[in-house]
């Protein structure tokens, strides 16, 4: 189902659709609703371009759990053990 937004609301907003297309992504992406990939294919741009405009907006590209951190741990713990 395509999303219309109307010519009044992107004036209003000041953006041209492209730049609509591309805070819709960014926010989403921020919101953890999108995947990055995900994400730059709807705003139209690579991965890497996607990840250049999440950082200039400060939005993390990685957002590590919990479970990362305790997996990270383990591993150090691993590596460090004496042989």
């Amino acid at each position: 189902m395509p999303l219309v937004i109307p010519d009044d609301a992107l004036k209003e907003a000041g953006l041209t659709e492209k730049q609509a297309l591309l805070e819709f992504a960014c926010r989403l992406c921020e919101a953890g609703k999108l995947a990055l990939w995900s994400a730059a294919k709807l705003a139209g741009l690579s991965r890497g371009q996607m990840e250049a405009e999440l950082l200039r907006r400060m939005i993390p590209i990685h957002r590590p759990d919990p479970q990362d951190l305790a997996d990270d741990l383990a591993t150090l713990d691993r590596l460090m053990a004496p042989r």
